[in-house]
C-alpha cells in the first residue's frame, strides 16, 4: 500500500471521480502515425495532448503536424457539438496544447511569447503545456506574468474555445502559489517505483482533482488498477500511464511517453466508456 498523506476530503478516496488522458507529446506524427490517430478516436477519454515540433513550434509550419492538429481539433468539435453533449467524457477535452519550454526558468520572456505566437497562428493551439516549470517560489512572479500574457494570446484567438488551458510541467510538487498561475498542474513525472509509495502534498486537498495531472512509466499490466487507485487518492483528474520506461530506446526514442503503451485499449475501457465504432 503506498504512503499517502490522507486528504480531508472525501473525494479523494472515493474513487467515483472520471480520470481522463493528458499526453504529454508523442513523436512526430510521422513517426508515431496510430499515436496521433488514437487520440481523434470516438471515445477516448482526452483531456489534452500537446504538440512539439522541436522543442516549441519549429521554424516554419509543419504540414504533418497541421494535418494532425486539423484532424484532433475535428474530433473536439465533433465530442463538444455531436448527438450526445451530455456524454462529459466526450465533451471534456481533446484540447491541442503547444508546448513551451520554460527551461526551469532561464528561458527569455520575449522568445517564449514569439513561440507561443507560432503556435497560435500555424496550428490554432487551445492552450499551451509549459514544460520544465520551475517550482520554487522566487521564479512565481515571473511564470504568473507569462502565464497572464498567455492567457490574454488565447482569449484574442479564435481557435482557443473557452479561453485556452494553461498547463505547468512542474513534475513535483510546488510552491502552492503556483496553482493560481494555471488552469492544472502537473504534479508527478516519474517512475512507477517513486509513484507507489509517493506522498500528495497537502495543499492540494484545497483544490479539485482537474487541478491536477500525474505522468507515470514503467507501470506494469497487472499494476494498472493499484496506479489508478493511487491517482484517485492523490486527487489527479488527468493522468498517463505506460508500461515503457526511459531505458526502452524503442523506434529511437528515449522519451517514454513518446509512444503508446502496449496495454491503450484496455486502460481506455477502464476509464473511458469504451472505444466507439
Amino acid at each position: 500500500m503506498p504512503h499517502l498523506t490522507a486528504s480531508a476530503d472525501a473525494r479523494r478516496i472515493a474513487g467515483g471521480e472520471q480520470l481522463g488522458f493528458g499526453v504529454p507529446g508523442y513523436a512526430h506524427p510521422l513517426l508515431a502515425p496510430a499515436e496521433w490517430a488514437e487520440l481523434a478516436r470516438p471515445g477516448t477519454p482526452l483531456h489534452w495532448a500537446v504538440l512539439n515540433i522541436a522543442d516549441g513550434p519549429g521554424s516554419r509550419p509543419d504540414p504533418h503536424c497541421l494535418e494532425a492538429a486539423g484532424r484532433l481539433r475535428n474530433a473536439r468539435e465533433r465530442a463538444l457539438h455531436g448527438e450526445a453533449p451530455d456524454d462529459t467524457v466526450r465533451a471534456s477535452g481533446g484540447r491541442l496544447l503547444g508546448h513551451l519550454d520554460l527551461a526551469h526558468g532561464e528561458r527569455p520572456f520575449d522568445e517564449l511569447i514569439a513561440d507561443a505566437r507560432s503556435f497560435i497562428d500555424w496550428y490554432r493551439i487551445g492552450g499551451f503545456y509549459l514544460a520544465r516549470c520551475p517550482a520554487d517560489r522566487a521564479r512565481l512572479p515571473a511564470v504568473r506574468r507569462l502565464t497572464g500574457t498567455l492567457h490574454a494570446l488565447l482569449a484574442e484567438s479564435d481557435s482557443a474555445d473557452g479561453g485556452g488551458r494553461l498547463v505547468l510541467g512542474h513534475g513535483t510538487h510546488p510552491y502552492p502559489g503556483y496553482a493560481e498561475a494555471a488552469d492544472q498542474l502537473v504534479t508527478f513525472q516519474g517512475p512507477w517505483t517513486d509513484y507507489r509509495w509517493s506522498q500528495v502534498a497537502e495543499w492540494t486537498a484545497d483544490y479539485p482533482p482537474e487541478r491536477f495531472a500525474h505522468f507515470v512509466h514503467g507501470v506494469p499490466r497487472t499494476h494498472l488498477e493499484e496506479a489508478m487507485r493511487v491517482a484517485r487518492w492523490q486527487g489527479a483528474g488527468t493522468i498517463f500511464f505506460t508500461d515503457r520506461n526511459d531505458r526502452d530506446g524503442r523506434s529511437g526514442q528515449s522519451d517514454p511517453f513518446a509512444t503508446l503503451p502496449s496495454y491503450w485499449d484496455e486502460i481506455v475501457s477502464r476509464i473511458g466508456p469504451g472505444i466507439s465504432e
